[in-house]
């Protein structure tokens, strides 16, 4: 059966590959609809209700608080880990470990929600969460806490979009959307939380407890989904043979294409002007070797088809491939702020990491505010592009201003330049996800739901590991013209948080103003940024979501 949706709804034709893509998936596409039309009568039995469903929601809304609390909980601690393990150049990779196999593994965990059990699924992966995160705690090298936080990375990737897919299966359609704006609106308060549970564990513990946090947490909820059923569909309460599955519908290929060219770019980006010129054979090397490996990717993907880990028939649409560059923005200028910003209020201003957390809440308490605001004004206007757009201008200025920062902003400066990008962030968060639902058949948005969040989670990877470069490198030119007496190896080895107590009183002065250029360079690149999210914007559609009628294969799984 040939589906005409996406070209009712797209500016372009899809084109050739889309469509031998649909025919080669035919026989498999009337498979998935027999079973849909058998099961309904059995799902609408299993749909949780009363106590069960508080008790799900709960234990789901704290399993995707609890990583975007880890995702955040790290940047106070920083400044204390650099000084203990003497690894300031390592300070982006405590982000970007993370971030990267949460990337890899994101379209991997989707596809595992598909044909296995969703609940052991989940189940599986917030454990391994869990292991990386007593692994961090543990850690007695620098080496070491990144290994783990790339061990924690594997399994937060599939987390939030479990407890997405869970809603999904567990609750009729009509209550899908409160219960999703609740998970949603609770979690992002790990925004605000993490931070704050960072700074005072570092501040008055120790940051081995910013990891330690995360077990009793995880612990319950566990305890909780044991006790509580979960509805199956029939491609999980049936399933195709494990190596069957492993074999024809993972794109274990691809991945490991993939996860090589992505290491390799890192690397690369890592090494430029930190380790290795810019033009040594090492990193020429590892660029090549990452391009070639895109390359073949691209080639496997296109010849993978429907099964592809990036299924290139959606990517192919205008308004998909513009919400995932929109997130891709995001969540790098996200990144770039949650880390540079607390180095900031410590190094420079010198407060404690507890009240630098406190510090960064403006941005914060102004995301929340927008997000709730601005999801209100959509669904009463009907349309996302406007806040979209009003986003990347904000980011941009607001980015732009913070590299002003320096030795002497006064605080209701400060304060003045975070609300503009958390105002930002909130106006543009919900608005690829209303672009996605509103142009794709509803049977095919968790897909695109978790090709948004991969865009959102590599984009904090290669912006961290970018701004790690951009500040490193600035602090050493810095110091040669503010404090040129001073090593600045001995500097970078120091940590952030030891730099008052090591650096006598007539040299601190200058070795500030280096940290604060080096600062104020990564915010030259959040604007930057700014800027991508604004061009990505215009590209997301001018669709009303209030008049959109759903098609023939939403109707059919509604």
């Amino acid at each position: 059966m040939e589906k005409q949706a996406y070209d009712d709804t797209s500016q372009f034709p899809i084109g050739s590959l889309q469509k031998k893509m649909r025919v080669a998936s035919r026989e498999e596409d009337e498979r998935m609809e027999k079973a849909e039309e058998q099961e309904p009568a059995i799902e609408r039995q299993d749909y949780i209700t009363g106590f069960r469903l508080a008790l799900l929601l709960s234990a789901l809304t704290s399993a995707a608080l609890l990583v975007l609390v880890d995702t955040s909980i790290v940047a106070p601690a920083v400044p204390r880990v650099t000084s203990q393990f003497h690894s300031l150049s390592d300070v982006g990779w405590y982000g970007s470990a993370y971030q990267l196999t949460s990337a890899s593994f994101q379209p991997l965990t989707g596809k595992l929600y598909t044909y296995f059990n969703t609940k052991k699924t989940f189940i599986a992966l917030l454990g391994i969460f869990m292991v990386g995160s007593l692994v961090c705690a543990s850690a007695f090298s620098s080496k070491m806490l990144i290994v783990a936080r790339a061990l924690a990375g594997i399994g937060a990737s599939g987390i939030q979009n479990g407890a997405l897919t869970i809603i999904t299966r567990s609750f009729p359609a009509e209550k899908q959307a409160p219960m999703t704006a609740i998970l949603l609106a609770i979690a992002q308060l790990g925004l605000v939380l993490g931070p704050l549970i960072g700074g005072a564990l570092t501040e008055y513990v120790s940051w081995r407890w910013c990891f330690y946090i995360s077990l009793p947490i995880g612990g319950v909820i566990i305890l909780v989904l044991l006790f509580v059923t979960i509805p199956e569909p029939k491609a999980t309460k049936d399933p195709l043979p494990t190596l069957h599955i492993i074999r024809e519908r993972l794109d274990l290929i691809g991945f490991s294409i993939f996860a090589p060219a992505i290491i390799q770019l890192l690397l690369a980006l890592d090494y430029g002007g930190n380790q290795y010129p810019w033009n040594s054979a090492t990193v020429i090397g590892l660029l090549c070797g990452s391009g070639a490996m895109f390359i073949l990717f691209l080639g496997w993907e296109y010849r993978t088809g429907r099964e592809a880990m990036f299924p290139l028939y959606m990517v192919s649409q205008r308004i998909v491939s513009c919400s995932c560059l929109f997130m891709f923005f995001l969540g790098g200028m996200n990144a770039c702020a949650t880390y540079y910003l607390p180095l900031y209020f410590q190094v420079v201003k010198g407060v404690s990491a507890m009240m630098s957390g406190v510090s960064t809440l403006p941005s914060i308490i102004s995301q929340l505010t927008l997000v709730i605001f601005s999801g209100f004004l959509v669904r009463k206007v009907g349309y996302y592009l406007p806040f979209s757009i009003g986003s990347g201008g904000l980011l941009s200025l607001g980015n732009g201003l913070l590299s002003l920062l320096s030795l002497s902003t006064p605080t209701r400066t400060w304060i003045g330049y975070q609300i503009l990008i958390g105002a930002g962030r909130g106006l543009g968060t919900q608005a690829p996800l209303l672009a996605v639902q509103n142009i794709l058949p509803k049977a095919e948005t968790s897909i695109a739901l978790s090709l948004l969040l991969f865009s959102q989670t590599l984009g904090q990877a290669i912006f961290l590991t970018l701004g790690q470069v951009i500040f490193i490198n600035s602090l050493k030119s810095g110091l040669a013209v503010y404090a040129s007496s001073v090593d600045s190896g001995a500097v970078i080895a120091a940590g952030g948080g030891a730099i008052r107590s090591t650096i006598s009183k007539d040299k601190l002065t200058g070795v500030l103003l280096a940290y604060t250029q080096g600062i104020d360079h990564v915010f030259y690149l959040s604007a930057a940024i700014g800027v991508g999210c604004f061009c990505a914007a215009w590209g997301m559609g001018w669709k009303d979501i209030r008049k959109r009628q759903p098609t023939g294969d939403e109707e059919k799984c509604s």
